[in-house]
């Protein structure tokens, strides 16, 4: 018989992303058999960041301070706004060294048959801060599933009703690639898409 708290760890571990039953199963053994000084070096790090980590008041982004490093800087160009779904979405921004503007932060897409609607990704917030009179240009970043083209498609009907110049991601052929290795749907987006 499993015991309590052995299960309890293992459906911790279930809770994250692409972590099956079994997988869960053979990293809680890994980390209480093998690992037990990274498995308290873990739980520490998580408790600290689940104390210190909130929500930037203006992004939404994950910070440790009401208003995040990139908002308060005022090296960032105030009048573009880029819209992502998550934080890692933002990084994954920041380290291509493209955009110098600021972040809004959805932490989500909308997804109804998930149960997430415009209140959980903080459409409101983004409309006041999209609409406060600096920003002049929305550029949605969101990630081009299903889900993120519906919530892009919701944004920029929001916004541009306000007035507000929007603005989306190109979509196309990777650098590097053939033609022959890509997708029609790919490269049909990419010949529309031209300039």
């Amino acid at each position: 018989m499993t015991p309590v708290s052995f299960k309890v760890l293992i459906d911790a571990l279930k809770a994250l992303p692409g972590v099956g039953p079994r997988a869960a199963q053979r990293m809680a053994f890994e980390l209480v058999q093998n690992k037990r000084e990274a498995a308290t070096i873990l739980a520490e790090a998580l408790t600290t960041a689940l104390e210190k980590l909130r929500h930037c008041e203006r992004c939404n982004t994950l910070s440790e301070t009401p208003i995040c490093s990139l908002c308060a800087s005022p090296r960032r160009d105030a009048t573009q706004l880029c819209v992502v779904e998550t934080p890692s979405d933002q990084i994954t921004l920041e380290q291509s060294g493209a955009f110098s503007g600021l972040y809004f932060v959805l932490m989500g897409r909308l997804s109804p048959l998930d149960g997430v609607g415009p209140n959980q990704i903080h459409l409101e917030k983004l409309v006041n801060r999209a609409t406060d009179g600096t920003v002049k240009e929305v550029i949605l970043a969101t990630n081009f599933t299903n889900e993120g083209e519906v919530t892009a498609h919701v944004i920029s009907e929001l916004l541009e009703t306000q007035g507000v110049k929007v603005s989306r991601l190109a979509r196309g052929i990777p650098i590097g690639s053939e033609l022959e290795y890509v997708d029609a749907a790919t490269v049909a987006q990419a010949m529309r898409e031209r300039r």
